[in-house]
Order: C-alpha cells, then structure tokens, then sequence
C-alpha cells in the first residue's frame, strides 16, 4: 500500500499500472464508510501477495487527482491497467465483493507461483526452471543460499530480477559473505576502517556500501556513514 498524492500520481499510479494493476482509493479521514473499507480493500490487496497494488488518496490533500477521477462523492475505487480505469465501484460494500473485485484484477497463479509458494529449495528450483527470472522464487533461493554459505550463486540468481530495496540488501549481504563473511557485530568498526580507503579503492568501497544496505534506512548509523562517504567521495 502507498498514499498518494498529486504530485506522486503519475508515477505511483499510472506509471506503476503498466506493471501491475492498481487499485486507487479515494478517501478522506473525515468519511465514515472511507474507514470501513479501507482495511477490507487493504486485506483483498494484500491477499494478491503482490499480484495487485493499493493506491490511497486522501481527496482534501489531492484535489487534482479526484478532479481526475471526476469523484462526486467518497469512498470512490478503481482500479488501473497500463494507465486506463478497468473497473471500479463508488460507495461500501460488503468484503465478498471487494474480494471479488481484487480478485478480477490478479491472474491466476501460475505453476511457477504455485512451486516458489511452498518455499523449499525444490520447489523453488522447478519453479525457476519454468520461469528463469520469478521475483519470489529468486529471492527465497537466494536466501537460502546466502544463509548456507553459497553466496555465489545467490548472486548470479538476484541478477536475474529487477533491483528493489529487498533484492539490494540480499546482494549486499551475499557480496559480504563472498568476502568471508556477514556484516557480523563490528559493522562500525569496520565501516570506521574502510572509511579511508573508498575514494581510491573500489573494492573498499562497495564493503562499505554493502554493510549500509545490511544495516537498513532505520538504522541511525546509515544516513552518519552514507554523508560521510560523500564526503570522501566529492
């Protein structure tokens, strides 16, 4: 789920839907039948496992954007496929047919889906036989993989699939372990150590790159590091 607003629209939204359907809730936090089927539109969304994408607009923070849906009243829903309203619904209603509706947008489950779904490593293995490239079964295998200490071919498979924030982090962790080991406890020891090395060390610096995606966004010792490596770097 996103919140989106006039400005994040065409590529949260439109954009996005030339990948995956989107599903585009118009709401406001002052409408009642809004905060009944948020959760139920959240939990059909959500039950896709990533087969379809929820986009919440809240209408009196984007006026452009329900102008564009030409909204009358609220909670008003549609769903988008390569930019184009395929479907939608005005008003509450009961979760059987919001499930239904979500459920018109998400193809069926493939073989592929069905194997990476069980989530052992033959599974995920015939699964990738059928589809070289399936997102799930890449990652789960390369999990397993990084875990078991092969982080070579953990990384030949991610370079299969498209970069996302999870994808990255699993790379990084595999080029950590390549190396001969994980980030381990003395991450900051250790990026304190590299610190002097990134400007004319390449491999020193794509260690330190790689243990700021292991520590995560949340971490407050990210953004410290990553301002630091700027600094060497410009």
């Amino acid at each position: 789920m996103v919140d989106v607003t006039d400005a994040t629209f065409q590529q949260a939204v439109l954009d996005r839907s030339a990948e995956v359907p989107v599903v585009v809730d118009l709401w406001a936090p002052w409408c009642g039948p809004c905060r009944t089927l948020g959760p139920m539109l959240e939990q059909a969304v959500a039950a896709t496992g990533g087969a379809v994408e929820l986009a919440k607009v809240n209408v009196d923070e984007s006026p452009q954007v329900a102008s564009t849906f030409q909204v009358q009243s609220i909670p008003a829903v549609f769903a988008l496929r390569d930019g184009n309203v395929v479907d939608g619904f005005v008003g509450a209603v009961p979760q059987a047919e919001v499930d239904a509706f979500v459920g018109r947008l998400a193809p069926p489950p493939s073989e592929a889906d069905q194997l990476a779904a069980k989530g052992d490593e033959q599974s995920l293995r015939q699964a990738l036989e059928i589809e070289r490239g399936h997102p799930g079964a890449v990652t789960a295998l390369a999990r397993l993989l990084v875990d078991r200490g092969e982080p070579d071919e953990a990384l030949e498979l991610l370079g299969r699939v498209p970069e996302t924030a999870d994808v990255r982090a699993l790379a990084a962790e595999a080029r950590l372990a390549a190396r001969g080991g994980g980030p381990g406890a003395d991450v900051t020891a250790r990026l304190d150590g590299l610190l002097d090395r990134v400007r004319d060390d390449e491999d020193a610096r794509q260690e330190y790159v790689d243990l700021l995606e292991t520590l995560g966004t949340d971490d407050p010792r990210t953004g410290t590091y990553r301002r630091a490596l700027a600094s060497r770097l410009f």
